[in-house]
């Protein structure tokens, strides 16, 4: 199993619509997609500013924007299927589909879970990963990947830092079974002949999870 979180950032860009082709053609019900929030979070914080509802609130609508940000990519390809949760994901993985994670029904029975801005979609996709017990994680992102660190490991702070992923993904991922590889956007044409571990390691971004 594959996860693959694909960023708010990429909606209005030519290449989201590609990625969403390649899922529904050639995941045969193995690569399951996260959400990211987007325009749809950017709404949430607005929100929070005009009515100061807590941080908690703030989460709760966020998880929320996820789903409908999913629900938008399974409407921009119909042969794409949503999965609340992880019986939904199995049947879904049995009818060999393209599946996009609505998230709010887990994430939100879960207390354990930060209530706060520092959680966002990268640290709810490696949650989901290790609840799947995936192979692999994926972010693809809009923001170009640092060409000279394509060839090693990255650590999971320089991420941070470069502000790719949120600070509590080091929480979620770091120690977990599977390999986290961070992609940009136009890096969907790599995988239009199918997915595959070896072109993934010719092209992805390794990050280095491994405890410090």
């Amino acid at each position: 199993m594959w996860v693959v979180k694909l960023g708010g950032s990429l909606l209005g860009s030519p290449e989201l619509a590609r990625w969403l082709e390649i899922f529904a053609k050639f995941s045969d019900g193995k690569v399951v997609i996260v959400p990211g929030g987007g325009l749809l979070a950017d709404a949430v914080r607005e929100a929070q500013q005009l009515s100061s509802v807590s941080d908690a609130v703030a989460h709760q609508l966020s998880v929320i924007a996820m789903d409908q940000f999913g629900l938008l990519l399974a409407g921009m390809n119909p042969d794409l299927a949503t999965a609340n949760n992880e019986l939904e994901i199995a049947e879904r993985g049995w009818q060999h589909r393209g599946i996009v994670w609505l998230p709010s029904q887990m994430v939100l029975a879960d207390d354990s879970i930060p209530k706060n801005w520092q959680v966002t979609s990268d640290s709810l996709s490696a949650w989901l990963a290790s609840k799947l017990d995936a192979k692999q994680l994926i972010l693809v992102k809009s923001k170009p990947v640092n060409a000279d660190q394509k060839a090693v490991s990255i650590p999971l702070q320089t991420l941070v830092e470069d502000e790719l992923i949120d600070s509590q993904f080091v929480n979620f991922a770091t120690g977990q079974n599977y390999q986290t590889w961070v992609l940009n956007k136009a890096d969907y044409s790599f995988f239009e002949q199918g997915f595959s571990l070896q072109k993934l390691k010719e092209i992805g971004q390794l990050v280095n999870t491994t405890a410090q």
